[in-house]
Formats: structure tokens, sequence, C-alpha cells
């Protein structure tokens, strides 16, 4: 019993053999860092390639960095911006206006205004727009005059000759619009639906007509989910109107190409092209991120007021 107790009893500050054995086990041990050596690799690839790049940049003489300077603000290269930014004005009035129209079509209980949205937005999303441009400008070989009767029976009234109103300006901003609208009706269909049924419902139920609701109470909720995309379409559509310059419309691209095959420095000019098309875009991307931290910021206030 002596020996047990004298085994079992120490001094408070003893420890035992296992005790001792672990603490001398957790001293010894060393925490590695976890190493990643697929991310190093990635890095040092993009490394190689960036500054692969800024040595094409910076090194190769045939950029003819003195001609981008020299045309990047001559009048001709201005006027050609100036127009690449009206049609896009246009064609971007002409697709949101009638994308909401199809939108509110789509979304209707009547079959045939449903089916009617529906069907447009399928053959148009199906179309490429160069094909859909080209075909509106030579509207004229298939109609070649305007008029206006009853379908299939009686006679009609001629209005004016096809090729007086399909100019090259006309053909550019129908093509481009309706190619937009069937894309800017479904981004708006899915805004409106995102808005809670019950907005709607509590909208009729105080004596709102279906219109009046949607234009102050559905639309103006909508436009939160609404906004981003429809802010890319505008932004693709600056890129969209170079496709113009297959019938010759004299906008950026056209411009150029112009200038190119009279001096051949198609390079140089090509850049001056690149260079106006980021500027305007990164002026687009900076207005579209304004308009979303309004938004939210609206959001966030309607959201503390409950």
């Amino acid at each position: 019993m002596g020996n047990q107790s004298s085994r079992t009893t120490g001094s408070p500050g003893a420890l035992s053999p296992d005790t001792h054995a672990r603490t001398s086990s957790s001293e010894e041990f060393v925490v590695v860092p976890l190493r990643h050596p697929g991310r190093w690799l990635c890095a040092a690839i993009m490394l190689f390639v960036l500054l692969s790049i800024a040595d094409l940049l910076i090194t190769n003489p045939r950029w003819e960095w003195h001609t981008v300077l020299q045309y990047l603000f001559s009048a001709p290269i201005l006027a050609g911006v100036g127009n690449t930014l009206l049609l896009t004005a246009q064609a971007e009035i002409v697709g949101i206006s009638f994308g909401i129209l199809l939108a509110i079509m789509r979304l209707s209980e009547n079959p045939l205004l449903s089916w009617s949205s529906a069907g447009f937005t399928w053959i148009f999303r199906g179309i490429p727009p160069l094909v859909m441009i080209l075909f509106i400008y030579f509207f004229s070989a298939l109609v070649p005059t305007l008029s206006i009767g009853i379908p299939f029976v009686g006679p009609s009234i001629k209005l004016v000759a096809t090729n007086k109103v399909v100019t090259q300006m006309a053909a550019a901003v129908i093509g481009l619009g309706l190619a937009q609208a069937a894309y800017v009706s479904e981004i708006v269909r899915s805004g409106i639906l995102s808005v809670s049924a019950g907005q709607s419902r509590a909208a009729l139920a105080l004596g709102m007509t279906p219109l009046r609701a949607m234009r102050h109470i559905i639309f103006p909720q909508a436009m939160r989910v609404v906004i981003p995309p429809l802010s890319n379409e505008v932004i693709s559509m600056v890129k969209a109107t170079s496709l113009v310059s297959v019938i010759a419309y004299t906008e950026l691209l056209t411009t150029v190409q112009v200038i190119y095959s009279r001096t051949f420095e198609q390079i140089p000019l090509l850049m001056v092209a690149v260079i106006w098309y980021g500027i305007i875009t990164t002026i687009l991307t900076l207005i579209q991120s304004q308009i979303e931290k309004r938004l939210n910021k609206s959001v966030k206030v309607m959201r503390k007021e409950k």
C-alpha cells in the first residue's frame, strides 16, 4: 500500500511519463505552410504572357504609333466615332422600346399576343445581326414599293418606293434594333417575373389599371434586375455597330477601312478603332456601375424603412 501511494502521490508540479511524452512531442511539431505549386506555375505563365505582349507592343516598329497618334483625333475618325454613337443610341431606342412591348405582350393572357411575341423572339434570336442588316438593306428587291391595303383581298395603296425609305442608316438602325429587341424582351420579362405576384394583386386591389400598375409598381422594382444585363447589351451594341461596314455606312470601322484602303496602313488604323471602341465601352461601363450603385442604395433605403 505504501509503495502504491508513493507512486500515485508526488509533488504538484510533477508530470506523469505519458504527459511528458505528449508535451515533448507537441513542442517538436513544426507547422509547414501549404504549398501551391499550381498557383505559382499559373502566375509564372501569366507573367510570361504579359511580358511577351508588352514586348510586342513596345519593340515592334510595325505598330507605327506615330501614325496611330496622327489619326486618333483626326476629323474623319471623330466623325466616324460620332456616327457610331448616334447609331448605337438610335438602335438602342428601337431595341429597348420594342423589347419592352414584346415582354408585355409575352406576359399577356391573350394567346395571340403571347405567341406572336414568342415567335418574334425565336426568329430574331436565331438570325445573325449581320444577315438581318443585309436582308433589310436589300429589302427593296423583295418589295419595290411600300403599300398599304387589306391582306390577300382588295386593292393596295402605294405609298413610297422602298429605296427612299430603307437607306443605309435606316437598314443599320432597324437591323440592329430588331436583333436587340429579341434579347431585351427576355431581359425585361425576367425582371418583371422577379417581382412578387402579390405586388400586382395589391395594386389592382387599390383600383389601379394593369397598365398603371405595371408602370408605377412592377416596372420600377424590376429595374434592379433589368439594368445590369441591359447595360451589357448596350455595350455589346457599340461593338455590333461595326457590322454595318458591310453596307458602307460611315461609322468608325468603315471610316478606318476607307482610310487604310488609300494609305495601306492597316495595323495602325485598326489600332485607332480598337482604342476608340475601348474608350467608349469603358465610359459606358463606368456609367453602368454608377446606375447599379444608385439602385442598390435605393433598395437598401426601402428595406430600412420597412
